[in-house]
């Protein structure tokens, strides 16, 4: 039996067609849809548990998976399986994630899983940016409690235009690449890099894919209708005592609001909040914290969330005593670490990165293998965010996704400003030290010194800072450089980098329903005087790279050579190359440039002989003497019929000069005109056409004697 199906089609300014497409595939779980564009298609489903978990929030997962087989091809590795998450498929989980995540009931804790997976890959559509849309079409469709549609798209700029959902291909003559998620009303989160561009081109950029959006949540609307609305379930909601809500509230609001107007530090801060709830729970029996202590604890927390918010809102002071322009204070050093190719601190309040920098060669490039994008990386960055770094203890279980996500947006907003011309391979790696706010915007800001440190010709530095907001409807305050519990206990986190021309890079992540474009405006203009700030603290450390790459760091030369002598630098299995690095102590790599059909030529060492003597053994290998020209070179061989010489330019070019080529005189032996290792000059003739070998002649430089009658 064909099962029945519909759908929905969405068309872009350009003509191109998106389609969304239900009743055929995955018809068990609570939702279901196909979202086509051109020949790639996504799955995605959405299904959640009928009863609570037992946790104190929403366990959702949202999953992204590329198929191999989407592209026609194999798994790369032994094992020819999918496996872990690569990090693109992680950063598209998290993009997804966080529009999704803030529009559940916030009394709603029923394990919920949203998976989406690329069945069908098209080169010229990028399927990430239709992520969004799927998801939010599969919960539309279950009987999920959610409060309305929302989608994403991807913006690009080429030629000073506007483009919806672009290929991988235009995005590489694009100035703008920004991920944008929004329901109807309101844009909820923002993510991309720019070519420092302006915040009102910014704007301008996030309301054209507003736009766009809203035309795709007109679809999933039209979609349900067509399918026919279920009825949301009914779900165990929150326990609620309205009455202990209000004793927690009078007997802990005040409290709270005398200690966040204090400006402690967060560990003493986070000391007297405790004293606070301690002191309130001794009013309890055993046995009536066994019953309520859940309920009081969630209240507690609500009644300390109110005072901090109500102290900005009301006085325009933040918990640590600042107002909301204000930036906490702020100390640098570069060069900290000996053995390091570039390394720097940058500490900002109880925020501390440690970057360093090393540089390799091509070889050391990150290899990117995914189903949708191949290709390699000669700039990357990664950031690890251990437990010490807030005070904790907890388990260790590898890279999680917000790290992947921290150190993106980090290198995003670094990648911008990298020399055209780099000749190494540059990987940075973050550490950060201490966290209490913003460690990625920590991480950009070491990582600028770092890289002047390491003598990375970076075209401008780059800092960062990330914006929060309280909100109660009528009143907002926007918060410069935001504590952890500013983020924690706010309404925004938006991330800003850039230089002192514009933008390089931006992440926004909104948690109330709506974010009013006025209240951008403001956070990026905000933002901008205090990446300014963050600027010039950087620049004092730091003015400009330096000239050079440290002393132990290796030095970086690249030659090129025609293809027709790699083979001769390679040499049989590689024995010319191994023994030129064993002797040299250099790196060398070759490699082919397919455009320019040369041979590319690395050398990374640390020693300036070495690479010498690296240079050297390319000049010999490619050097080619011009008819008509003469050249100094060293007698190496005797034979009967002439003398093997070899020229001194480029030692290991031999070449025969023959008995008859030694003087105008006739020579009987060889020894009466030169020896082993005596220098003479020559001219070279070229290819001799009778014995097709090179010719050269010493006699052809000295005078001819006069015929005697």
């Amino acid at each position: 039996m064909t099962p029945k199906t519909f759908t929905q089609e969405i068309r872009l300014e350009d003509g191109r067609i998106i389609t969304i497409e239900t009743g055929k595939l995955a018809k068990q779980a609570d939702g279901s849809v196909v979202v086509r564009m051109g020949d790639c298609m996504l799955l995605a489903t959405a299904v959640s548990a009928h009863k609570a978990s037992p946790v104190n929030f929403l366990p959702l997962t949202v999953d992204y998976r590329e198929k191999f087989a989407a592209a026609g091809r194999f798994p790369g590795g032994f094992f020819k399986r999918e496996a872990r998450p690569s990090d693109q498929e992680v950063l598209t989980m998290r993009l997804v994630d966080r529009v999704l995540r803030p529009l559940f009931p916030k009394d709603y804790h029923a394990e919920t899983q949203v998976m989406i997976q690329l069945m069908s890959h098209d080169e010229n559509v990028m399927p990430d940016a239709l992520a969004g849309l799927a998801a939010s079409t599969a919960i539309q469709l279950s009987d999920i409690p959610f409060e309305y549609p929302i989608s994403e798209v991807r913006i690009a700029r080429i030629d000073g235009l506007f483009v919806i959902n672009p290929s991988r291909e235009q995005l590489e003559t694009s100035d703008i690449d920004i991920m944008i998620g929004a329901s109807q009303d309101s844009v909820s989160m923002v993510e991309g890099e720019f070519d420092e561009i302006s915040e009102e081109e910014m704007l301008d950029a996030i309301a054209f894919g507003h736009e766009a959006i809203k035309a795709q949540i007109k679809a999933q609307v039209d979609l349900v209708k067509a399918v026919g609305k279920k009825e949301v379930r009914s779900y165990d909601e929150e326990e609620k005592d309205e009455a202990l809500e209000k004793i927690v509230h009078e007997g802990t609001y005040r409290l709270y609001y005398d200690v966040a107007k204090k400006g402690l530090s967060k560990a003493e801060r986070s000391k007297e909040f405790s004293e606070i709830k301690d002191a309130f729970k001794i009013n309890y029996s055993e046995e009536e914290l066994e019953e309520k202590g859940k309920l009081i604890s969630r209240y507690l927390g609500g009644s300390q969330k109110k005072a901090v918010r109500d102290l900005v809102l009301e006085e325009g002071i933040r918990l640590d005593g600042r107002k909301t322009t204000d930036i906490r204070p702020i100390w640098c050093e570069v060069d900290y670490l000996p053995s390091t190719h570039g390394s720097s601190l940058f500490t900002r309040g109880e925020t501390q990165a440690l970057a360093t920098v090393t540089l390799g060669t091509s070889r050391e490039a990150n290899m990117i293998d995914n189903p949708t994008n191949r290709g390699e990386e000669n700039f990357y960055l990664h950031y690890n965010f251990p437990p010490f770094c807030t005070g904790e203890a907890r388990p260790l279980r590898g890279t999680s996704r917000r790290e992947v996500g921290h150190g993106n947006l980090a290198q995003r907003a670094l990648k911008k400003v990298m020399p055209d011309e780099c000749p190494y391979t540059v990987r940075i790696v973050s550490e950060v030290l201490e966290s209490n706010g913003s460690s990625s915007m920590a991480t950009v800001c070491a990582g600028t010194m770092a890289l002047m440190d390491a003598g990375v010709k970076i075209t401008k530095p780059v800092s960062g800072i990330a914006m929060g907001l309280i909100s109660d409807g009528d009143r907002f305050a926007v918060l410069s450089d935001i504590l952890g519990d500013e983020d924690h206990l706010g309404d925004m986190d938006f991330k800003i980098t850039g230089t002192e021309n514009g933008i390089t890079a931006c992440q926004m992540d909104i948690k109330i329903k709506g974010l009013r474009f006025d209240i951008m405006t403001q956070a990026l203009g905000q933002a901008r005087e205090g990446r300014m700030h963050i600027l010039k603290h950087i620049t004092d450390t730091i003015s400009a790279p330096s000239e050079d790459v440290k002393a132990h760091a290796p030095k970086m030369i690249n030659r090129r050579i025609p293809n027709e002598f790699i083979g001769a630098m390679i040499g049989p299995g590689g024995k010319v190359i191994q023994e030129l690095q064993k002797e040299s102590g250099c790196t060398i790599v070759i490699n082919e440039d397919p455009v320019t059909e040369e041979g590319i030529i690395e050398i990374l060492g640390t020693s300036p002989e070495g690479i010498a003597m690296v240079e050297a053994k390319i000049d010999s290998v490619t050097f080619k003497p011009k008819v008509g020209n003469s050249y100094e070179v060293k007698v190496i061989k005797m034979l009967d019929f002439g003398a093997v010489v070899e020229y001194t330019d480029a030692p290991g070019n031999e070449v025969l000069l023959h008995v008859s080529e030694l003087a105008w005189e006739r020579t009987e032996n060889v020894s009466d005109v030169v020896n082993l290792g005596d220098i003479l000059q020559v001219k070279y003739f070229g290819i001799d056409s009778r014995t097709r070998k090179e010719k050269v002649s010493r006699k052809a430089l000295l005078e001819r004697p006069e015929k005697k009658d």
